[in-house]
């Protein structure tokens, strides 16, 4: 066995990655564990978990017998995903890093990282399936439906997929905690981590303010009455409920049928007059979008499908939406809904899927204010 494949699995401390390394171990690949740091402005805080990260990721390298190398990505995580992140921030778009984490990172600057250890392949602990066919290679969700990751990685292309497993994508969630459970994994009932990496569980707002400059303007309703002063367009998000400070209207006690009482939204961004345009009630017109147009698409296949009937994610945790794709070249496509889709937000991303296989997906650029 001396010419066993090698695989260079991300070892985030976490305990998917953890099993994904260690059944790996068990079909008789050279497994070697590789720490990714990609972020140091503030590793003494209380938020910044990586420190602890890495003693969880070294324990289990060392349960299960494999080496573990400490890899620093910060320089090119701030000038690849938080740049970015800042840029479409500052634009009055929501954008979503982990995307931008796994296509500019983990399956960049990692992947290149373990060619150059002579890894034939590098394994993830994400919820999501890779098949090989006809000599192209597909993205497939996770087995389990709450916790399918396909979502992030959809812009993986062919020479990433060619060379990623997902170990854990066959598996329940209940599976991969008992399997680290059974082997005495020391981090088998470790929470998950939510949160994107550099902000790590701290207030966002909080966060935020440090790299954005608060440029206060009104908060109108529909019928453009000023309702009270935002601190700055790029502190909110589309379909946002809380922190809008024009409390005191709660949905409790009212009437049913009556909107006196609903609670607000936050609907529209006019970046031109630094407006920030609330609404009342979850299903107010303003917040549902029949269609949407998205840029800077990425196919899995490499090239854009035909025009078609697929199935649409224009958030993680939602379950398809029918619609109708229309690509406009390889980089820019319109869906169009069956039923309109709620809070539809500029810089997120519209991730589109033919039942089980992920094809590829873009940024979401109009919502239906501006469609």
């Amino acid at each position: 066995m001396a010419n066993k494949q090698r695989v260079v699995v991300g070892l985030s401390g976490g305990v998917d990655s953890a099993v994904s390394a260690y059944l790996l171990k068990q079909q008789g690949f050279d497994v070697i564990g590789i720490f990714m740091k990609n972020w140091e402005d503030d590793d003494n805080s209380e938020y910044c978990s990586s420190n602890i990260d890495f003693v969880d990721a070294a324990s289990v390298a060392d349960v299960l017998g494999i080496e573990i190398e400490h890899v620093n990505f910060a320089a090119e995580y701030k000038d690849r995903v938080f740049a970015e992140f800042l840029r479409e921030y500052q634009a009055g778009r929501t954008p979503n890093p982990d995307i931008l984490c796994n296509a500019e990172i983990k399956f960049k600057a990692f992947l290149d990282h373990a060619m150059r250890l002579g890894a034939e392949k590098i394994a993830t602990g994400h919820y999501a399936r890779v098949r090989e066919r006809n000599g192209s290679f597909e993205l497939l969700k996770g087995l389990d439906p709450l916790k399918d990751q396909s979502y992030f990685l959809h812009r993986l292309n062919q020479a990433q997929l060619s060379k990623t497993l997902f170990p854990v994508g066959e598996l329940p969630k209940t599976e991969v905690r008992r399997i680290a459970a059974e082997i005495n994994l020391p981090n088998a009932k470790k929470k998950d981590s939510t949160g994107i990496c550099f902000i790590g569980e701290r207030p966002f707002r909080d966060f935020l303010n440090r790299y954005i400059a608060k440029e206060p303007g009104p908060i109108k309703d529909e019928k453009g009455r000023v309702l009270g002063q935002h601190v700055g367009l790029s502190f909110y998000t589309l379909g946002q409920r809380q922190g809008l400070g024009i409390g005191g209207i709660k949905a409790k006690g009212a009437q049913k049928g009556g909107n006196d009482h609903a609670p607000w939204f936050v609907a529209r961004k006019d970046m031109a007059s630094n407006t920030l345009w609330v609404v009342q009630g979850h299903d107010h017109p303003w917040l549902l979008t029949p269609r949407l147009s998205a840029q800077g698409a990425s196919w899995v296949a490499g090239h854009a499908p035909g025009a078609s009937d697929v199935g649409a994610k224009t958030r993680y945790r939602q379950a398809d939406a029918p619609c109708v794709l229309q690509p406009q070249g390889d980089s820019h496509f319109n869906l169009h809904f069956r039923e309109s889709q709620w809070a539809v937000t500029p810089g997120q991303s519209a991730v589109i899927y033919d039942g089980e296989i992920c094809l590829g997906g873009g940024v979401i650029t109009t919502d239906a204010a501006s469609a």
